[in-house]
């Protein structure tokens, strides 16, 4: 008589990062959204579209000129293809591809010249070159850290690619734990940008590389709202009064977003006698209804959804006033 052994295997299938990020998505998300996630689903698992961000410190004419003789709505794709981007006499490159919301909490800051400017979570650098075209870059106004050495690496080969020597020399560039900076330089800045580690959304259901949805970062994902709270903190008593901060992430969780605002906001007023008041942002939705889709039930700040005809984001982004 033949007997059979049924054997389990040695390890459980690994599930792919991608997947479970998905599940997860699919789950929450569809309580929060509603009738958009499909639509905003969609947008995640479809190519993203980039802006341009054009350096100002860099000779810009005949890329203006190429740029603007190709479809407006789509311009970047096209770009890649047809603009080859080389150093200019200077050196420099002359534009930096991004996500176009990330320049969303940039321009909330509104960064006047003169302003002390902290960027506290600046790698990879996209934001700090944008905070830099904004009119900031003047000797000791912009401090850029991150905790990581090797993204500080990529922050260091950014303003190395984008920005004059005079001006890189005077920008600031650190590698503290950010939860750290209220002890460090606590009450000395006009305007912190706040842009916080998240589930990066997109990311999480596009690439297996880094996932924050793999097993292995379980705990880590877990703790990301402690974390993104200590570091909106430190972000707030790093500011003067009268002084700015905003908030920014990549997810379109609510627990990352408008309950970190709401906990900051608590805690900074129960323990530290600071008032911080939640500005109006929804002028951003007028100024840029025909580039970005919004979501309109969000209850503090605003927040970008990726969208077929507009893929960018997700994007989230909340200013605080210190009163």
């Amino acid at each position: 008589a033949l007997i059979f052994f049924s054997l389990k295997a040695a390890t459980t299938p690994r599930i792919p990062s991608t997947r479970l990020a998905l599940h997860h998505f699919d789950v929450n998300y569809s309580l929060q959204l509603k009738e958009l996630w499909p639509s905003v689903r969609a947008g995640l698992l479809c190519e993203q579209k980039y802006g341009a961000l054009l350096n100002n410190f860099s000779s810009l004419d005949y890329v203006t000129q190429e740029l603007e003789l190709l479809n407006a709505t789509d311009f970047v794709s096209e770009a890649c293809k047809k603009v080859q981007q080389s150093p200019d006499i200077l050196g420099l490159l002359n534009y930096y591809l991004m996500d176009a919301a990330s320049l969303l909490p940039v321009l909330a800051l509104n960064v006047q010249r003169g302003d002390f400017v902290l960027d506290l979570c600046a790698a990879p650098g996209g934001k700090t070159l944008a905070l830099l075209q904004t009119g900031c870059a003047l000797p000791t106004n912009l401090a850029a850290n991150d905790i990581s050495i090797s993204r500080a690496k990529r922050l260091h080969q950014i303003l190395r690619n984008y920005i004059p020597t005079e001006i890189r020399e005077a920008v600031s560039v650190t590698t503290c734990d950010g939860r750290d900076w209220g002890q460090l330089g606590g009450g000395t800045f006009h305007k912190v940008l706040v842009d916080v580690p998240c589930t990066t959304d997109r990311h999480s259901v596009m690439e297996e590389d880094n996932n924050i949805f793999h097993k292995r970062r379980t705990k880590e994902r877990q703790m990301l709202p402690m974390l993104q709270l200590q570091l909106l903190m430190a972000g707030i008593l790093a500011t003067k009064p009268g002084g700015e901060v905003v908030y920014s992430t990549c997810s379109l969780s609510p627990l990352q977003n408008e309950h970190v605002i709401e906990r900051a906001v608590e805690i900074a007023e129960t323990q530290f006698n600071i008032n911080m008041h939640v500005e109006d942002l929804s002028h951003f939705r007028t100024l840029f209804q025909d580039m970005f889709s919004f979501f309109s039930d969000c209850r503090l700040g605003e927040l970008v959804l990726p969208h077929l005809t507009a893929n960018f984001g997700p994007m989230y982004f909340c200013k605080l006033c210190r009163v």
